[in-house]
């Protein structure tokens, strides 16, 4: 019988999305097939300490894994610890700044190994909400009118960011541009809303977006590269029992919102977010995996792109998954084609150039 692979699954982070994250670990965790893969699981907590986990996988969900002293070991380094160098490819599951933005992609790439998703370049382009702006209009995909600003701007002077936003008209969402899963977003009615949604956004984020409120529906679209063959699914759909689709809607409240796949449009408006899915994953230089969201119009039907997720979730109600499998592919079969796909990758030597 011929060798396991040995699978890195890193998972947690410092984000204020380290909770999501450890219930997409766990599941898939469950999916992965053991007969074919030796699990070494690295968590990582919101204070930044690296930990090898060997207890029961159970334990994620909640965070009591971090309580199971037992099985936790501390003292090992990424570059030189023996069970870590013999990994044969690593599985990032982490949401959020500090795992979706290039950063833990830096350092396998550092440790010269390969790893689910997208690269550093990718995977930092679309956790940051303006760039990948800039990068999909080149593309020609519409996107919502905006406007960006720093925290030193908005320091510096208040007044010229409120009236840059305000010629959009209000209302508005204010966002931070590094954060996913609705973390941090409020919506403005009014200078007094847009101020205090300015002040929470700060609180996860030094650069803000401010965008046009548009009323629209939120569609889903998955992505899924191998060798270099970029597939899409049909769109899905949440419908939000909120004003919008909130961090609080998706992950704690999810009772009465809706969830239609394939999403209930004309199959006009199906071909092009299937297409625009395509090409904004190609315009950030996308590898493995993406779910990229759109608006449409409730108005007049036009589409706009709103983001590229490089690591969505894959929790039991996370819609990446469950957009596969409406298209045949099971979870367990999904997690399969991920880790095959990124085993496969050649990872550059720069020792060599």
């Amino acid at each position: 019988m011929a060798d396991k692979i040995k699978l890195g699954v890193v998972f947690g982070g410092q984000s204020g999305e380290h909770e999501v994250a450890r219930v997409s670990a766990y599941n898939v965790l469950q999916a992965v097939d053991r007969t074919k893969y030796d699990v070494t699981t690295i968590g990582i907590t919101k204070d930044g300490r690296w930990l090898i986990y060997t207890g029961d996988w159970d334990k994620l969900p909640d965070g009591s894994w971090q309580e199971d002293t037992g099985h936790l070991r501390e003292d090992f380094s990424l570059l030189t610890d023996p069970a870590i160098r013999a990994i044969d490819v690593f599985f990032p599951i982490m949401h959020g700044p500090m795992g979706e933005d290039g950063t833990i992609q830096g350092v396998f790439e550092m440790m010269g190994k390969p790893y689910v998703g997208c690269g550093v370049l990718a995977s930092a382009v679309g956790m940051d909400k303006v760039v990948s702006k800039i990068l999909f209009e080149k593309a020609g995909i519409p996107v919502v009118p905006y406007r960006a600003f720093h925290a030193a701007d908005w320091q510096r002077d208040q007044a010229v960011q409120i009236t840059s936003a305000e010629t959009l008209g209000y209302p508005l969402f204010i966002k931070p541009v590094n954060m996913g899963s609705s973390v941090g977003i409020t919506k403005a009615h009014d200078r007094a809303e847009l101020i205090a949604g300015v002040h929470q956004a700060l609180n996860y984020d030094s650069k803000i977006l401010v965008e046009t409120f548009i009323d629209a529906r939120e569609i889903e679209c998955a992505v899924l590269e191998e060798q270099g063959h970029i597939q899409t699914t049909l769109p899905g759909e949440v419908v939000a029992s909120k004003e919008f689709y909130d961090y609080e809607a998706k992950y704690a409240d999810d009772q009465d919102s809706k969830i239609e796949i394939p999403a209930q449009i004309d199959d006009a408006t199906t071909a092009q977010i299937r297409d625009f899915a395509a090409k904004a994953f190609a315009a950030i230089d996308g590898s493995g995996l993406s779910r990229v969201d759109f608006f449409v119009d409730n108005r007049d039907g036009r589409l706009y792109i709103n983001e590229v997720n490089t690591l969505p979730g894959f929790t039991d109600i996370s819609m990446y998954p469950m957009m596969w499998q409406h298209m045949g592919v099971s979870y367990a079969e999904l997690v399969e084609r991920l880790i095959a796909t990124a085993a496969r990758k050649k990872v550059t030597d720069y020792t060599r150039v």
